[in-house]
């Protein structure tokens, strides 16, 4: 069976059904001119929500939270199994991949220079979303034999339980551990996809090119045996690459993006100042500033996934007492994510021009970065097409984690259960490789934004208690309260303490 036949399978069999339950997830309502997918509202509410609610602390603690994840507040007693750089680093390796190359072209090319500067924007929202929810990771994870498991389906169960709504929180937690399970086998299979397409793009016309785009498998192959070897060794073993990964791929593709600006240094005044005039221009594109507000909103959330919940199983590892320093450390993923790296990616595609192309809205998101690198040297796309690969093989890593953790809290210690999922997750990054899976991938974005309908009605029901952590914490760090007592217990956020007033 070729990959034409595999494809025709899935199209006719399974395309329907994925097609639908898309049309449903990404429901679509007209607004000033242009379409706005109710997920994403919904998504940038929370992020507005808990801005409000915390008072700004995911602006006012930065400080605190780098040097937390600089190790100048260590506990060395705490339980848990990573670093607050590693648990970051592991969190970032999801976020961090295609959503800053290509989704912020495909931003620029529908909604103009102005969706960056919208997608900025949403980027500082949703940095109060991810305190929020690694904050509950944190709270209510469990710890077996020094071995951590925590996330949604485990703060959704207890925190709710907590309230009094046991019910409910039982099946939010088992419908988003349904969802992350499926979620993570189709975007591991979109990262190999689109890991390939990018190398056999730059080696096109060589006999490698003409080999690889017949046999892209092996490309997966590659992926699968790497990430196999990587995952045998559970979170510590993958905290360990990530955070070796992570601040290399980053480097790497920042380093690119800074010597196309270098190239077109004298263009970058005007690029700045178009980004920003468009994001308020009435008469821009796709429905005028609303129109580039909502895109960048929306490619934002897509590329932070802030409010989904999967980052808390990465966030829920780290050694801490306190709850509230984890919540600080995520609220950083969503600036490196969105603010940096989406912002570096924006003003490297409007200094070049590259989304003035008639056929811009057609050839991809990557193709327009790739010819924003092309306008340095005819080679130099090859620079992007290593951070690609090192883009999706990090975000193949840590969707692996949660994949495997969201199995676990439906089938506890299994080992055989947990190796055969493993082996079916090696197994989609080979055939993610080798075939389009449209209709795969359109199933598996739904089920990865459903789980935020789950996660965020939870938020809201323990919007007090997460209130009331960061105030205490914040209270007491700014008092010189922590330092003997981050060595103590980990601190029960559902207990009663004394009130502290954010300062």
């Amino acid at each position: 069976m070729d990959h034409i036949t595999i494809d025709k399978f899935l199209e006719d069999r399974f395309g329907p059904f994925a097609q639908a339950l898309s049309d449903i997830i990404f429901f679509e309502i007209p607004l000033f001119g242009t379409k706005v997918p109710v997920i994403i509202a919904w998504l940038v509410v929370c992020g507005l929500f808990f801005t409000i609610w915390l008072r700004g602390l995911n602006i006012r603690g930065m400080k605190h939270a780098i040097d937390l994840v600089r190790g100048k507040r260590r506990q060395p007693h705490a339980q848990g199994e990573a670093s607050h750089f590693q648990a970051l680093a592991t969190a970032v390796s999801s976020t961090v991949g295609l959503g800053n190359i290509a989704g912020v072209a495909i931003a620029i090319s529908i909604g103009g220079p102005g969706a960056a500067f919208w997608m900025f924007v949403a980027g500082f929202f949703a940095m109060s979303t991810k305190m929020a929810e690694c904050l509950l990771g944190v709270a209510f994870r469990q710890i077996v034999d020094g071995k951590v498991s925590g996330g949604p389906m485990y703060y959704l169960r207890s925190g709710m339980a907590y309230l009094g709504h046991r019910r409910l929180g039982a099946f939010l937690a088992a419908g988003w551990a349904l969802c992350m399970m499926v979620a993570a086998l189709g975007t591991n299979a979109f990262q190999s996809n689109q890991a390939t397409a990018q190398i056999v793009a730059v080696t096109e016309g060589t006999a490698a090119g003409r080999f690889l785009a017949e046999n892209g498998w092996l490309v997966g192959a590659g992926f699968a045996v790497l990430t196999g070897a990587v995952i045998i060794g559970g979170i510590r073993s993958i905290a360990k690459v990530t955070s070796v990964l992570v601040p290399v791929m980053a480097l790497l593709y920042f380093t690119g993006c800074m010597v196309v600006l270098a190239v077109h240094f004298a263009d970058i005044p005007g690029a700045i100042a178009e980004i920003a005039t468009s994001a308020f221009n009435p008469q821009g594109v796709a429905g005028g500033a609303i129109g580039a507000l909502i895109i960048g909103f929306q490619r934002a959330t897509f590329s932070n996934s802030a409010g989904v919940g999967d980052a808390p199983i990465a966030h829920s590892v780290v050694k801490t007492n306190r709850p509230a320093t984890e919540g600080l450390v995520a609220s950083l993923e969503p600036f490196i994510d969105t603010v940096i790296l989406c912002s570096t990616t924006a003003l490297t595609i409007v200094v070049t021009g590259t989304w003035r192309t008639p056929d811009s809205e057609e050839v991809g998101g990557i193709a327009l970065t790739s010819r924003a690198f092309e306008s340095v040297a005819w080679w130099f796309p090859l620079v992007l097409a290593v951070a690609v690969v090192l883009f999706a093989f990090s975000t193949i890593l840590s969707n692996s984690y949660y994949g495997m953790k969201s199995f676990a809290y439906f089938f506890k210690d299994n080992r055989a259960a947990e190796i055969a999922y493993k082996l079916v997750f090696l197994c989609f990054t080979v055939i993610g490789a080798a075939v389009s899976l449209g209709p795969v991938i359109s199933f598996a974005d739904s089920m990865f934004f459903l789980m935020s309908v789950f996660n965020v009605v939870g938020l809201y029901f323990m919007a007090k208690l997460i209130r009331r952590e960061f105030l205490d914490y914040w209270w007491r760090y700014k008092h010189g309260c922590l330092d003997l007592e981050l060595l103590t217990e980990p601190v029960d956020i559902t207990a009663h303490r004394e009130p502290a007033r954010l300062r």
